[in-house]
């Protein structure tokens, strides 16, 4: 692996955490005036043509993403993923984009925490200290003894492990299916599913709602490709890092453009759990395990 490759994994990477919180900006306000179930069944109806367009060009084609090793696994990965966006979306309307992603971006200590009971992975003191620091990180951005605590607060960390069990998955499906059949699975899972809950409580959009919606559809397929030529250039370990940028793009955009508050206590706990998330990265890195996916529809 060269220098120059790595770097340009690292932009691809960089480029990635910009789009996809553009995305997740976009998607806040689609949700704000339109029924959630019916954006995000049109959102991944453009995404399920992204991902068969890439089984198409994998080893083996469509043939082989339609015969995955582990197919009750690859629906759960995809139920998975779904309730997380789900999550996430609700997070965005009553807590904002900040405070969101601020306690979302604690997924990485939920996988090295998961990793024992799911995968019968080893994690050691350390890991597990960096897990009870992020937790303090956590309830320093919730601040629970101002009084402002509210049930909406454990939407984004229920989001979270949302995450970290569909990348566990990931991980553990990943010995036998391929990334394009995992990709394949999630996508179209999340379409059938997302179109049965659209179909059910449908309305259509506002007026206009259409181009915020073309917006979405094109940042999330953009987001991924940027994803995957990352990995193409450089290795997991190298860009990973790079992921907890997405952060620092919400907090500007949430500031500038959105009108939301940034508080102290939100940036010394986020600086907390990224620190820890980074940690945790990095000890996994040393241990030689697999790679965490960052990249969601």
């Amino acid at each position: 692996m060269t220098l120059s490759s790595t770097g340009r994994g690292i932009a691809y990477m960089v480029a990635s955490t910009f789009i996809f919180a553009l995305q997740d900006t976009v998607t806040r306000r689609l949700a704000l005036g339109n029924d959630i179930s019916v954006v995000l069944m049109i959102r991944y109806w453009f995404f399920a043509l992204f991902v068969v367009a890439i089984a198409m060009r994998a080893p083996g084609g469509i043939r082989r993403v339609l015969r995955p090793h582990f197919p009750k696994i690859q629906f759960v990965r995809g139920l998975l993923l779904i309730s997380q966006i789900f999550l996430m979306t609700f997070s965005f309307v009553k807590l904002g984009l900040v405070a969101s992603h601020s306690i979302a971006v604690s997924f990485p200590l939920m996988v090295a925490a998961l990793s024992g009971p799911v995968l019968g992975e080893y994690v050691g003191w350390r890991r597990w200290t960096a897990v009870a620091v992020g937790a303090v990180g956590i309830l320093v951005i919730l601040n629970p003894g101002a009084g402002v605590l509210s049930v909406w607060s454990f939407l984004p960390i229920f989001g979270a492990l949302s995450f970290a069990l569909y990348a566990l998955l990931t991980r553990y499906v990943a010995a036998k299916d391929g990334s394009a059949v995992s990709f394949f699975w999630a996508g179209i899972t999340g379409a059938v599913v997302t179109t049965a809950l659209g179909l059910h409580s449908w309305e259509p959009l506002s007026p206009d709602a259409w181009p915020y919606m073309l917006t979405l559809c094109c940042t999330s397929v953009a987001g991924h490709w940027c994803v995957i030529r990352a990995y193409d250039y450089a290795e997991a370990s190298a860009v990973q890092p790079f992921s907890f940028l997405q952060l620092v793009w919400i907090m500007g955009i949430g500031v500038l453009f959105i009108g939301e508050t940034l508080t102290l206590n939100m940036i010394i706990g986020a600086a907390i759990v990224v620190s820890a998330g980074l940690f945790t990265l990095w000890r996994a890195g040393r241990k030689g395990e697999a790679a965490t996916p960052v990249a969601r529809p």
